[in-house]
């Protein structure tokens, strides 16, 4: 049943035609306080978070920010579409929980297995938001290697799993969540530390921090076309500690940039390799749809409703196999 509030024409054209993922993109730029950090952040380029701005802003009709070397500011228009894009957030994360909630109250655990170290601000907004409307449904946490990730989904032991792989079964389900790019790195200790981009093959003989036998095909592929990692100085099974024993001299390695950003910041890591050429793979979030129970489903939409234009080079947007 509708309401009886009336709405003008202009007003009908203008909720019809709002892209809501802009709306989010906005919400971004605004926590994260400027255009460039919202693009580290959603691990996109600075040009497109920069588009997205200005197709939300010629649709609502004015500018939402003042731009300054500084970063940004919000306008007067800017302020009042802040807090309407708030109270719309609001009302949209909540519909999963409502809808679920109005067949009986979410209860019981969803468990999670993830591979380790996931830079996803969607994701974990998504469970945030998930817990907050849904307060008795415990959410279990577990890292994890991504072949035991799939696995574990596979066998039952996972609800959802967060994975950069695909390993082939008939019930699995895998949608696209995020896209990593995998640098090499070096840390202040390496004759290369502050130098301009190198070709692979210059540092085929160096000695590398591997992850062990569980890194990405896209990598791994990568590695052996320049006969990288074939001296190895150590390895380790989470991402934390292979960035730990890079900074540390062990030797070279890679990371996934979203992983090392921060100690890229801090001076800690060198950016080795030329952006153009970086491995990179989708993310995905891995399923059996047939299997899921309530909580587990609302988790899984509510994580789909955060997560904007996953994946722009997929040509997929849901992967089956």
């Amino acid at each position: 049943m509708t309401s009886g509030l009336r709405i003008s024409r202009k007003g009908q054209q203008f909720a019809r035609n709002l892209d809501w993922n802009l709306v989010r993109l906005f919400l971004d730029i605004v926590r994260s306080g400027g255009i460039s950090t919202a693009a580290r952040a959603l691990n996109k380029q600075q040009p497109t978070i920069s588009a997205g701005l200005k197709r939300l802003e010629d649709h609502v009709g004015a500018p939402l920010f003042v731009r300054s070397a500084r970063g940004v500011a919000l306008t007067p228009a800017g302020r009042s579409f802040l807090k309407a894009a708030e109270d719309i957030e609001i009302l949209i994360s909540g519909m999963p929980g409502d809808v679920a909630q109005s067949a009986g109250r979410l209860q019981g655990v969803v468990t999670l297995r993830v591979i380790s170290d996931l830079v996803a601000p969607a994701f974990d907004q998504a469970m945030l938001t998930f817990h907050q409307v849904n307060p008795e449904v415990e959410i279990r946490f577990d890292i994890a290697p991504w072949r035991d990730v799939v696995l574990s989904v596979k066998d039952g032991g996972a609800d959802i799993g967060i994975a950069c792989d695909v390993v082939t079964g008939p019930d699995l389900r895998y949608r696209p969540l995020m896209r990593e790019w995998q640098q090499l790195y070096c840390g202040k200790a390496h004759p290369l530390f502050g130098a301009a981009p190198t070709e692979p093959d210059a540092v085929a003989d160096e000695i590398f921090v591997l992850t062990g036998e569980d890194e990405p095909a896209e990598l791994a592929d990568f590695r052996q076309r320049y006969r990288l990692g074939e001296r190895s100085g150590g390895s380790a099974e989470t991402l934390h500690e292979v960035k730990r024993l890079i900074q540390i001299g062990i030797g070279i390695g890679f990371l996934p940039t979203v992983v090392a950003a921060e100690a890229v910041d801090a001076g800690g890591l060198w950016p080795m390799l030329h952006p153009d050429i970086l491995p990179t793979y989708p993310v995905y979030l891995i399923t059996r749809d047939s299997n899921l129970s309530p909580s587990a489903r609302a988790l899984l939409d509510m994580i789909e409703m955060h997560v904007k234009d996953p994946d722009p080079e997929s040509a997929e947007a849901t992967r089956r196999t």
